[in-house]
């Protein structure tokens, strides 16, 4: 039997995949939480906002004009007053009662900023996973679940007042990483995340991506989050590593090229994180293959998916 639990609501982004955006919803409507869900369309031209309206009239629907990106959840959250938020992406939904779980974490553990759940494709689970148990960051006992310097938005759940804190997405980051420096600001102002396994989201691919053009969005995001918010070593280290690649990845130099182009608001903006975080971060700097895969997984902590948005 259903018991509805106001403590988390959902908010989805989509473009342009109608057909995605209904099976998943289709899914996440039927929960036992019964969460309150916004969609919001990032300038769809495929009937999706009025294929939800009309499928799902429950579902509340926030339509853009334009494509903002990952700054359309920033909407979504202001249209919710849950104390709790899951992201989902278009192409994702939650496993039944994880939600209602992760409220519990969340209500018990008041430092929590932000829980990232174990990802499925079909029957499997996202090998990246198995890094976290070898992860080098230091427990905090009483804590739940495993630490994490970064998360995955389509696989979280967040507190509101974190979340609004530490002001949400920046729309200059668009999509690919963009989650890099919102989960910087949230552990420089003393918050946690953590990576809970018990809590379980489902992936179905969209086959509707273009990798490539993700790729070179990770790139250029993964400097701008070093420039942002490293100490000039550190974010020197990270740029080396990621030029290094340059010569065998077309991605990669659009990228890095993209980055430089922004250098002007970088340098106006930048706010170096505390020390303590910078350490969290270095922690994490071991061996990089040479793959756009790792560019900015690294400096986030274990991560469950690659730059490349083969992601929830």
């Amino acid at each position: 039997m259903d018991n509805p639990d106001p403590r988390v609501g959902i908010v989805m982004i989509t473009h342009n995949r109608s057909d995605e955006v209904l099976h998943s919803l289709g899914r996440l409507t039927r929960l036992p939480e019964r969460p309150r869900i916004v969609v919001v369309d990032n300038g769809s031209t495929d009937g999706t906002s009025a294929a939800v309206v009309e499928r799902f009239p429950e579902v509340v629907v926030v339509r853009l004009e334009e494509n903002l990106g990952a700054a359309g959840r920033n909407l979504g959250v202001e249209r919710l007053d849950t104390p709790f938020v899951a992201f989902s992406d278009d192409d994702t939904w939650w496993e039944p009662g994880s939600l209602r779980r992760a409220a519990d974490l969340l209500e018990a553990h008041p430092r929590v900023a932000i829980l990232t759940g174990r990802i499925l494709v079909g029957s499997r689970e996202a090998s990246i996973w198995r890094e976290l148990q070898d992860s080098p960051l230091p427990s905090e006992p009483g804590l739940p679940g495993y630490p994490l310097v970064g998360f995955l938005a389509g696989a979280s759940v967040i507190r509101r007042s974190a979340f609004r804190e530490a002001g949400g997405y920046d729309p200059r980051f668009f999509i690919g990483g963009e989650e890099e420096v919102l989960a910087l600001d949230v552990i420089a102002r003393g918050w946690c995340i953590r990576y809970v396994p018990e809590l379980v989201v489902h992936h179905a691919p969209s086959p509707r991506r273009d990798v490539q053009v993700r790729n070179w969005y990770a790139v250029r995001n993964a400097l701008w989050a070093a420039w942002l918010r490293r100490p000039w070593p550190g974010a020197l280290r990270r740029t080396s590593a990621i030029a290094r690649t340059m010569f065998h990845d077309r991605g990669v130099r659009k990228g890095l090229a993209a980055a430089l182009a922004g250098l002007p608001w970088v340098l106006r903006e930048r706010r170096v994180v505390p020390p303590e975080v910078e350490r969290r971060i270095r922690l994490l700097e071991g061996p990089r293959r040479p793959s756009p895969d790792r560019v900015h997984r690294e400096s986030r902590g274990p991560h469950p998916e690659p730059a490349a948005r083969a992601r929830a």
